[in-house]
């Protein structure tokens, strides 16, 4: 009952159904783009030593 009156916007203290998808998407996205933001540091790390060192083992 509470949800669908912040659905149709009489209660402003709760997000509607469609904020909280949004969040929830938005949300998903950060955690994907923090993620391959993580592993290019990781990547360019890797690319940057000089060529002629030895890999650690």
């Amino acid at each position: 009952m509470r949800q669908d009156e912040a659905d149709d916007g009489t209660r402003s203290d709760r997000l509607t159904t469609a904020e909280r998808e949004e969040l929830s998407a938005l949300r998903r996205e950060n955690r994907d783009l923090r993620r391959s933001n993580e592993i290019l540091k990781a990547a360019s790390v890797f690319f940057a030593r000089e060529p002629d060192q030895p890999r650690p083992r």
